[in-house]
């Protein structure tokens, strides 16, 4: 095998592109090298700073030779009855370089035809990768584009440098006018002019490493957080969790250096979340806490070796001076007007243009927000509800959300408690933007998940209403964000209730501001949610067929809908489950198309028509309830006893009788009995290995 080296050397890089590029990278070089010939399945690495997308694979050297068909005119045209050549078929021999002898006939779509087989060599893998990088480079996206100079290129910043080797021998390729080398360089301030030539990938990393370049994302990190670490421990403090601006951060540069700097403790006056904001938005400053209380102190990261006389840190220092003192001034600012006199001013803030203001979403939250405490038996909340769903929009109108507006919410439920509101109204205002996404956590609080619920739906289907959908690469209302909060949030909280009529809510707050039928947007935010679902189980890992099976009797209940799902996963190991799986599949293969019918006890004749009868009375007597309660496991392995009962009834009864009427009974006997199986999961869904055509 050969080692295959990639270096694109841009201008600095966002950490969003960085990774943006080297996903696509890894995909489509992937499929190229694959398609040419070039690649045995060996995994592709990828990695990269803010000024690098770097490729590392395993090629083979050189093509495999193969063997080609070359197809030339029909059989009729190329001989005469008598079997001796045409001039057509003397010809295409001839202009093939071949001696008449050699041609055969194929059999094709089109009929018979003349050829002949020949061998065609592998190229070389340096002859076939410039044109793959070429492409590959060329068909790079990213959030937003640019062009430079008079080039027409365009690319997510200017690219500076190409390096392209094979086995340390450099490829010969051109991208946007500038042509590929044999060399790269260190780090742009401290090494700009050290040109490194390299002979490997571990000569290339080891090169860059004394150009003070850490080309791994995972080295950097930990070179981050092994920094933070030794600056913090002899305080006894910690960072404050910033997950997202570290994952930023890893990207932003090429040689981390972590610094310790602090601020006047006087800002400490100011909450937890202002100051971590504070920091974080307008620096990339990460906060550090001391037994959950923030310290004056901050921990930045350079993009340099050392900060040996300071100037970073004091730098940094001066600016966050600035910045807290307007931060401060807000705080202050928004301190003196009480949230209720604020929120008289959302009827003045659009929600969206054809949807109306925040007032008006405000009223429809407190409508949602009573209906889901009567239902979730927290009716004792109710009025809290009101209050927190009239005043959680308020905070859109403070100079701190004007200046921060990821503090929408929190800077709501701090304002609620420095002005004395009912603490579980402040604490759903605080959480109710909760989840922003499935790796952040769902309100704590029960008002909390219920507000969050109230105002993610109206979200929902007021943008379904109109016709806004999500697509591949524009989300603009957050629907699939939204989506993802509400099934978090009722997984998480494991909330047991109709979504269906809890939609049919969210349709009737709205009335006549939507512009689809009311039937059509519940139908299609359904739909929606099933899809949401689907990516996120199958992102965690359960079988693709199971969640079409769970998802079969409907979505009207996500708790359910997992609960379903949990049971078939857990049982899908069971001896019994497969067999069952079949009979099950049976039922359904009978079923079609039979026309819908009742069960008449006196027409069960034979004595395995009455067992199965009697054994499925039980067996619904019991399931029933379990079914009622969540316990789709227990009401599953009920059911399985009804296969035994299936069995001897399919070998002992012939369901379609000539006589209509014990035909008749017998389909409706399956059809109670299937019934009762779609209420647990479309068993017609799940894939079982060897499974033979029913």
């Amino acid at each position: 095998m050969s080692e295959f080296l990639l270096e694109i050397l841009t201008e600095e890089l966002p950490a969003s592109h960085v990774r943006a590029g080297l996903e696509q990278l890894k995909a489509t070089l992937s499929v190229e090298l694959s398609a040419a010939g070039l690649s045995e399945g060996q995994d592709i690495r990828v990695m990269g700073t803010c000024r690098r997308l770097i490729v590392l694979a395993e090629i083979v050297p050189r093509q495999r030779d193969r063997r080609e068909k070359v197809i030339g005119p029909p059989k009729a045209a190329a001989y005469k009855p008598d079997g001796t050549p045409t001039p057509a078929g003397l010809g295409f021999a001839k202009s093939r370089g071949i001696d008449i002898s050699q041609v055969e006939v194929y059999a094709t779509e089109r009929g018979e035809y003349i050829g002949f087989t020949k061998s065609a060599p592998g190229k070389p893998a340096e002859e076939i990768l410039p044109e793959i990088l070429v492409r590959v480079i060329s068909g790079l996206s990213f959030p937003k584009m640019m062009r430079w100079a008079e080039n027409p290129f365009r690319f997510s910043r200017p690219i500076r440098n190409l390096l392209g080797l094979v086995d340390g021998r450099p490829l010969d390729f051109e991208v946007a006018g500038l042509r590929s080398s044999n060399f790269t360089f260190g780090h742009k301030i401290f090494h700009a002019d050290c040109k490194i030539q390299p002979r490997s990938f571990e000569d290339y990393r080891s090169s860059l490493g004394e150009g003070l370049v850490v080309i791994e994302p995972n080295a950097r990190r930990e070179m981050i957080q092994a920094e933070t670490q030794k600056l913090l421990e002899p305080l006894g403090a910690q960072l404050h969790p910033e997950p997202e601006l570290l994952e930023k951060l890893t990207y932003d540069v090429e040689h981390p250096h972590a610094f310790l700097g602090s601020f006047h403790p006087d800002f400490l006056s100011l909450p937890l979340e202002v100051l971590s904001t504070a920091l974080r938005e307008g620096q990339h400053l990460f906060s550090v806490v001391k037994a959950g209380r923030q310290q004056p102190l901050f921990v930045g990261v350079a993009d340099a070796p050392d900060d040996a006389k300071g100037l970073i840190r004091q730098g940094n220092e001066r600016v966050l001076k600035a910045r807290l003192k307007d931060a401060d001034f807000f705080w202050q600012q928004d301190l003196k007007v009480p949230l209720a006199e604020r929120a008289e001013g959302l009827e003045r803030v659009v929600f969206q243009e054809r949807l109306g203001s925040y007032e008006e979403k405000a009223q429809r939250l407190k409508k949602l927000a009573v209906y889901l405490c009567d239902k979730l038996d927290a009716s004792n909340l109710k009025k809290e509800a009101i209050l927190a769903a009239e005043l959680c929009k308020a905070d859109l109108l403070t100079d701190m959300v004007r200046e921060f507006s990821s503090l929408q919410g929190r800077m709501g439920g701090l304002l609620a408690r420095e002005q004395g509101l009912a603490a579980a109204a402040g604490r759903a205002i605080y959480e109710h933007y909760q989840p922003a996404g499935l790796e952040d956590a769902s309100p704590a609080s029960t008002l909390g998940a219920i507000l969050s619920l109230a105002d993610k739906i109206d979200s929902i289907v007021g943008a379904l209403g109109l016709g806004i959908q999500a697509t591949g690469s524009s989300d603009p209302f957050g629907l699939r964000r939204n989506a993802h909060g509400v099934c978090k949030v009722i997984l998480d909280k494991k909330i047991d209730f109709s979504l269906g009529r809890f939609l049919d809510k969210a349709l009737e707050a709205y009335g006549p501001k939507l512009e689809r039928p009311a039937a059509e947007v519940k139908a299609a935010t359904l739909e929606f949610f099933a899809g949401r679902l689907r990516y996120i189980f199958e992102k965690g890992g359960f079988r693709y067929d199971l969640v079409s099976a769970a998802l079969g009797p409907g979505l009207d209940n996500i708790h359910h809908f997992s609960l379903r799902l949990n049971a078939l996963n857990g049982l899908r190991s069971s001896p019994q489950f497969e067999p069952f799986i079949l009979m099950a599949k049976r039922v359904n293969n009978i079923l079609r198309d039979q026309p819908a019918g009742r069960v008449n006890h006196a027409l069960l004749a034979e004595k395995e028509e009455q067992e199965l009868w009697s054994v499925f009375g039980i067996v619904k007597e019991n399931a029933t309830p379990m079914m009622a309660k969540g316990d789709y496991s227990q009401a599953q392995k009920m059911v399985f006893r009804l296969q035994p009962a299936l069995n001897t009834f399919f070998d002992k009864v012939l369901v379609m009788a000539e006589e209509k009427r014990i035909r008749q009974n017998r389909l409706a006997l399956l059809q109670a009995i299937s019934r009762l199986l779609s209420r647990i999961a479309d068993y017609s869904q799940v894939v079982v290995e060897g499974e033979k055509a029913q």
